[in-house]
C-alpha cells in the first residue's frame, strides 16, 4: 500500500479511480502506483488516450470562456476531479475576474487536494457530494454564498456522465439540475462514445472495470438526448477538436474519443 504525505486517511491507495487515472493522463502527480498501472493497461486499449484527456481539458476551457462572454458569471462543476493546471477558477478568472465556482466531487484525494488549492480563495469552493444527488448538491453550493440560482449559472459535465451506468439516468439527473436553473444558464457537455473507436472504447470499457469507476460509453444520440431543455448551440454535438476551435489543429475528430457540446436554457 502507497503512502504519502497528501493522501487523506483511509483512501485506498490500491484501488484505482478515474480523478486520479484522468490526472496521470494529463502527467499530473496526485495519483497511485495502481493508478499509473491501470493507466497503462488503458494506453494499450487506446493509444490516444493521453490526446483524448488533452482535447477534452481543452474543451473545458473553450467552454468556460464562450460562457463568460455570455455573461456567465458562477460555475457549478460537476466531477470536477483532481486539481490540475487550467481549473475552471483560473481559467474563468482571466476573462472575469469576478467569477464563482463551486466544484464538486465525492472521491476524497480530489476533494482534499481542491480544499488545499482554495484555501483562503473567497470566490471558489469544493462541496463533497455525490453528482446524482441533485437537491444536496445545490443545497450545499447555495450554503457556501457562491451560487445564486436567480442568475444564470454555467453547469459544468465535462467527462463524467459516462461513470453513470443506464440504471443511474444521467438524463433524468441533468433534468433535476436544469429544472433549478434560471434562464440564460448554460450546460457543457463531454462524454465517451464508442461510435468513433468502437475496439478501442471496448477495451477502455473492459480496463475500467477494474477501477471504483467503470465507464458507460453512449452514443452520439443518446449524448445530445442529454441537452433536453436546452437549446444547443453551434456547431452541435461534436467532437472536442471540432467544437470552437481557436486554431487549425492537427488532431483527427476520428480518434477523438468523446462527443462535446454546449446547450442553453431559454
Amino acid at each position: 500500500m502507497e503512502l504519502v504525505n497528501w493522501v487523506p486517511a483511509g483512501v485506498d491507495t490500491g484501488l484505482p479511480s478515474a480523478s486520479r487515472l484522468y490526472d496521470y493522463l494529463l502527467g499530473g502527480g496526485h495519483n497511485f502506483a495502481a493508478d499509473r498501472a491501470l493507466g497503462e493497461e488503458f494506453l494499450k486499449a487506446q493509444p490516444n488516450a493521453r490526446a483524448i484527456a488533452r482535447l477534452n481539458r481543452s474543451f473545458l476551457r473553450r467552454a468556460v470562456l464562450f460562457l463568460i462572454d455570455r455573461g456567465v458569471r458562477q460555475f457549478l462543476d460537476l466531477g470536477s476531479g483532481i486539481p490540475t493546471v487550467g481549473n475552471v477558477h483560473e481559467v474563468a478568472r482571466r476573462a472575469a475576474p469576478d467569477s464563482r465556482v463551486v466544484y464538486v466531487d465525492y472521491e476524497d484525494v480530489a476533494v482534499a487536494h481542491c480544499r488545499l488549492m482554495l484555501e483562503g480563495d473567497p470566490l471558489a469552493t469544493i462541496v463533497q457530494e455525490d453528482l446524482t444527488e441533485s437537491a444536496a448538491v445545490l443545497a450545499a453550493a447555495r450554503r457556501t454564498g457562491l451560487l445564486d440560482l436567480a442568475e444564470p449559472v454555467g453547469l459544468l459535465a465535462v467527462g463524467v456522465l459516462h461513470f453513470l451506468p443506464p440504471e443511474g439516468d444521467p438524463a433524468a439527473v441533468l433534468g433535476a439540475y436544469r429544472a433549478a436553473l434560471a434562464p440564460g444558464s448554460h450546460l457543457a457537455l463531454s462524454h465517451f462514445t464508442a461510435d468513433l473507436q468502437p475496439t478501442e472504447t471496448a477495451g477502455i470499457v473492459e480496463v475500467m472495470k477494474r477501477s471504483a469507476n467503470p465507464v458507460f460509453p453512449r452514443t452520439r444520440a443518446e449524448i445530445a438526448a442529454l441537452f433536453a431543455g436546452f437549446d444547443v448551440v453551434d456547431p452541435g454535438v461534436v467532437p472536442p477538436p471540432l467544437w470552437r476551435p481557436e486554431r487549425i489543429a492537427d488532431d483527427d475528430p476520428a480518434k477523438a474519443g468523446l462527443f462535446a457540446g454546449i446547450g442553453r436554457k431559454a
